[in-house]
Order: structure tokens, then sequence, then C-alpha cells
């Protein structure tokens, strides 16, 4: 699991957030840990994994992780080889479009020197999550994003939460609401 998303909050927020994570993957049966970005041998690390899961959070903290560590590379040519399958929400899974232009309606930028605006570009258009979420507070934002988008006419995905988004080659399938 990578957590960087979460790098600008405190670290009992980080840590409380990571564990609940890891409470909810293990009963599933996996075998879980964190590969923390700031590591130095994180990129190494990854190689040696079948899966990644990529929680939520700030997608511009999550993004400069992997940028300033080259695990964004190691990761995308992990993925797009079949080496590793990757798992993930909210900013977990923003982070694979190819542009993060807009997610600064979304998540504070200024969490980070220099952002990152180019996503991995593993997806082929944005990823907008929590659309039409109640209950979330950055579902009015990033419902915004996705009319924004919409009335640009800029391709994106825009998910409700629950709704799951499975690539697999070049087959694309967006799957209702999953409890």
């Amino acid at each position: 699991m990578i957590a960087n998303a979460l790098d600008g909050l405190s670290a009992a927020i980080r840590e409380t957030s990571v564990r609940r994570d890891l409470a909810d993957l293990i009963p599933l049966g996996l075998e879980v840990s964190e590969i923390d970005l700031r590591d130095a041998d994180a990129a190494r690390r990854l190689r040696g994994v079948d899966m990644v899961w990529v929680r939520g959070g700030n997608v511009f903290a999550l993004r400069r992780a992997l940028a300033d560590t080259g695990t964004d590379q190691v990761l995308t040519d992990l993925i797009k080889s079949d080496a590793i399958a990757y798992g993930g929400y909210s900013a977990g899974a923003s982070v694979l479009a190819p542009d993060l232009t807009g997610f600064e309606q979304v998540d504070d930028m200024t969490t980070v020197l220099d952002p990152v605006m180019t996503g991995l570009g593993v997806l082929d258009r944005p990823l907008i999550p929590h659309v039409r979420s109640p209950g979330l507070l950055e579902s009015a934002a990033c419902d915004a994003l996705a009319a924004r988008y919409q009335n640009t006419g800029q391709p994106h995905w825009a998910l409700r939460d629950g709704e799951v988004l499975i690539v697999d080659g070049d087959n694309t399938e967006l799957l209702g609401i999953v409890s």
C-alpha cells in the first residue's frame, strides 16, 4: 500500500488512516505492507510485489512523492508491462490520468512545492472520484470539476463512491455501485 497522498497531514492522522486501510484490506486475505515513497528503496520494493494499492488523500502530494523518488516511472513501466496490478481510490486513482489540471479545484496544490501537473498517463482521460457522493466534503468540488469537463467536451471518468473502473489491457469497464 502507498499512502503518500496523506503526506501533507499530521503524522497522527496519517497513521490512523493507514491503520484503517490495513484493517479493511487484511481481512480480504491480502498480505499488506506499506511502501513509503519517502524511503530511498521504495522504487526497488515495488518490483517485488504483485499488486499495489494507492489510497486517497491529496493528488498533488501523491504525484510529487512519485516524481521525487522516480517511482512514477517504475510504477508506470510495471503497470504497462502487466507486471503489477494497480488498485486505489480517490487521489490514488486520479493520479493515473494524463493530466491533473483542474484538480486544484478539489485538492490544495500548495501542500507541495512545485506541483506536478502531469499524471502517470495510464488512463486515457482524467478520473474524477466522489462525484454525486453526498456526505463527502470534496463531493461538491468533484461535481463542479466533472461539470466543467462535461461543458467543455473534455472526456473524463466521473465515478460515484462505490463505482469501480477496471482496465484490463485494451478493455475498460465502469461497474456500478458495489457494496
